[in-house]
């Protein structure tokens, strides 16, 4: 048994400060459920050790399986390799005016910045390898539907019409998409420019394991699609390099058997002692395939719109949040783009771009106005790791009156012919309602001919349970829903959001409560069949899901360098896939491009890294 000293309670306010949560409350009771959400790893929890009732740290925390020497080992060898490495994340500004940098400031008085380890997980979590080599294979389908969906505007209209009603960002993003894509109010010249373009889809498929019965295997499911700022490829490459360095350095010495052999008794029912060339931890490819994509797409720009005679620097334009603190898993990827492919980088935020990024009406160019007699810069593609939710447009939605001007900089950058990562197109097919309505029968194959292959059937089968709460949801949707209300069935299902970022869904009690407040029950008899329940609209933003309940097997979470505790955790696997199509649906690039792995205790119901909830970690392959 291990001790070690523990963090103080105290610091909880620290943690989320340190997490970046302030930029994407939207209410005051959101703030509520993070908050809740990360004390409750600090209270009653029996899995947790170290971990006391009413919030008490212990004075130390126990490690099963793991001797003290090993475990002070591994913390030496995880900070070390952090900082030699960069697996790091960058402290949140003390001051709100820094923010928005000033242009007119020298960047030597702007305020210091400091680092600290990025929230990991100490060691890997075992993780089957067949179910993690069928994560990496759904890559280029589900690639391929996002392309499909993103051309089908009829599909988008139809899908999201209820969502526009009640939720205004997403209700924004539709407007745009139908004005420049569809032609729709503002005429067909609108978005000439950007129905030329290339489109480049840098996405993450998230997936859990999933038994649906006690003696039953596990099956793996898909938690969401993201379309937009798919984030972490770069952190997650280097903590799998750092479990890669200390399961095989520590092997020799045996110290990390016991513990390693415990979890994937967890997740197999047996250890598994073979000598599989697969066992162990994997290789994330991400930051040389992010990249490539990248330049694909990149490239193509550069063949299609830049002259040899044209004295421009064509760039990749990064649109970052203000006052971002995940900057290092940016900077990689930028780091990767020069090194691998000499592709300069300029970071600016919607703010900054409404000021410095000029559309070119006649061509469709969009450029950076040289400083000091330079060279103007042209923007060859567009990668968004902000702009995915309504905090990240503080002016508001008015673009009629000019003040809006995160919108107006969005619709600036969407109507020129750089490649967009993602267009309209692929954000919006990324939003939950229509992966909802995908997992409705019928609809995933309108995408693919029967003569295509098997990319429907493959995809089918990682839908978990989605059910809509719109106008048009059915007897299936509407049982789904009555689980909740009349048979205790909250414990069962999420409610979810248009939202990307964490901190959003709703769960257990709050679920039912969110359902309660916005359902009329009119009883027609005495018995359960003969109420009836009608959905007030303000649902139609939500789904409902089907709640996964993957293995839970023991970690160490490191917070800032510090062992933050130890318990029972569940995982959720991240699979990267990449793709640059042309205007008219040629697919150029099409590829699996690597993987992450958030561990939680299990008592936390969210679980985004950059939110607070998880940590990072990798697949240890069994």
């Amino acid at each position: 048994m291990t001790n070690i000293r523990a963090r103080p309670l105290a610091l909880l306010q620290t943690i989320l400060l340190s997490t970046s949560l302030a930029s994407s409350f939207s209410s005051p009771a959101t703030f509520t459920r993070h908050r809740r959400a990360i004390t409750s790893r600090f209270t009653t929890s029996s899995s947790n050790d170290g971990v006391c009732e009413n919030g008490n740290m212990s004075d130390s925390i126990q490690v099963p399986l793991l001797s003290s020497e090993a475990l002070d080992d591994l913390v030496e060898y995880a900070v070390s390799f952090s900082a030699a490495n960069g697996l790091q994340v960058q402290a949140p500004s003390s001051s709100p005016a820094d923010a928005e940098p000033d242009a007119k400031k020298s960047k030597t008085s702007l305020p210091k910045k400091t680092y600290s380890t990025a929230p990991i997980s100490l060691l890997p979590q075992s993780y089957p390898a067949p179910l993690f080599n069928k994560a990496t294979t759904l890559a280029n389908p589900f690639n391929m539907l996002v392309d499909k969906i993103s051309r089908d505007g009829e599909f988008l209209k139809e899908t999201l019409k209820d969502v526009r009603g009640v939720d205004e960002y997403t209700g924004k993003l539709l407007d745009m998409y139908e004005e420049i894509y569809l032609g729709e109010r503002k005429g067909m010249d609108w978005g000439t420019h950007a129905r030329r373009a290339d489109r480049l889809g840098i996405q993450r498929s998230d997936y859990m394991l999933h038994q649906t019965d006690k003696n039953g295997e596990y099956a793996l499911k898909q938690v969401e699609l993201n379309t937009i700022a798919s984030s972490f490829a770069g952190l997650a490459s280097s903590v799998a390099k750092l479990h890669s360095f200390l399961t095989t350095r520590m092997e020799w010495s045996g110290r990390l058997k016991d513990f390693l052999e415990e979890n994937d008794r967890c997740v197999n029912g047996v250890a598994n002692e073979s000598d599989s060339p697969e066992k162990g931890v994997p290789e994330s490819p991400a930051m040389s395939r992010l990249p490539a994509a990248m330049s694909v797409a990149h490239d193509r720009y550069c063949q299609r719109f830049v002259s040899d005679t044209t004295k421009v620097e064509p760039i990749i334009l990064f649109v970052v949040q203000p006052n971002e603190t995940n900057t290092v898993d940016q900077r990689l990827l930028e780091f990767a783009l020069w090194k691998n492919h000499q592709i300069p980088v300029v970071r600016l935020s919607l703010g900054e771009i409404h000021g410095k990024v000029s559309l070119d009406e006649g061509t469709g160019r969009l450029t950076i106005d040289a400083e000091d007699g330079g060279i103007q810069q042209e923007v060859t593609v567009v990668y968004f790791r902000a702009g995915y939710a309504p905090t990240d447009y503080p002016s508001g939605y008015n673009t009629k009156d000019e003040s809006g001007i995160e919108w107006l900089a969005r619709e600036r950058l969407e109507r020129g012919h750089s490649t967009k990562c993602p267009s309209l197109g692929y954000h919006l097919a990324g939003t939950k309602k229509v992966q909802q309505e995908l997992a409705r029968i019928g609809v995933v194959e309108r995408f693919f001919p029967r003569d295509s292959g098997d990319e429907a059937a493959q995809i089918r089968t990682a839908f978990a349970g989605l059910y809509s709460l719109g106008a048009d949801a059915n007897e299936q949707d509407m049982q789904a829903v009555k689980e909740v209300l009349f048979h205790g069935g909250e414990g069962r299902f999420v409610l979810k959001p248009q939202r990307e970022g964490g901190g959003y869904n709703y769960y257990g009690e709050q679920l039912a409560e969110k359902l309660k407040q916005n359902c009329t029950i009119v009883n027609y008899g005495d018995g359960e069949d003969d109420k009836s329940v009608q959905l007030s609209p303000a649902l139609s933003e939500f789904i409902l899901m089907e709640r996964l309940f993957p293995p839970q097997q023991r970690a160490i979470l490191l917070r800032n360098g510090q062992v933050e505790g130890t318990g029972m955790t569940i995982s959720e696997l991240g699979c990267f896939g990449t793709i640059v199509a042309t205007h008219d649906a040629e697919v150029v690039h099409n590829e699996y491009a690597g993987f992450l792995l958030r561990t939680k205790f299990s008592g936390v119901d969210e679980g985004g890294v950059a939110s607070g909830f998880a940590t990072l970690s990798s697949p240890y392959l069994c």
